[in-house]
């Protein structure tokens, strides 16, 4: 028997997922984009193209990459983003984010509408913020 029972909320991802997603193009320069992250204090860029559609993403961990390569500071973002990023539709459930996160071992999901389009991001910090809210209610 589990320790917890599992129960479905109906809770979607578009429910607490972030709006404005700071996004760059394929051509940009690495040193823009982690000026982006730095300013804004997040920790992923989504990468679209011209219609708005991810492409890729560019991560802390691809940041300490281009550190510890000493690659230069006008690098295009296509050489060091990750390709064709793990996303999610807006109306999935925020379960399924969460496994996603979990099997893919990755902390930043693109949310993307019917049309393949970027209308948001979920990180691993605004599920455990809102569990952390949904907690504090049953006190």
């Amino acid at each position: 028997m589990p320790l917890i029972k599992r129960r479905e909320l109906p809770l979607r991802v578009a429910d607490i997922m972030v709006k404005e997603v700071v996004t760059a193009k394929e051509h940009d320069k690495i040193r823009d984009v982690a000026i982006r992250m730095y300013e804004k204090k997040i920790g992923s860029v989504v990468v679209v193209d011209d219609e708005g559609k991810p492409i890729g993403i560019v991560t802390e961990r691809d940041m300490v990459y281009v550190v510890a390569r000493a690659l230069p500071p006008d690098t295009p973002v296509w050489m060091v983003m990750t390709e064709n990023p793990v996303v999610i539709n807006e109306n999935a459930l925020v379960t399924e984010a969460m496994e996603k996160m979990r099997v893919q071992n990755i902390r930043h999901l693109p949310v993307v509408n019917a049309e393949g389009k970027l209308v948001g991001m979920i990180s691993f910090r605004d599920i455990v913020d809102f569990t952390a809210v949904l907690m504090s209610l049953t006190k």
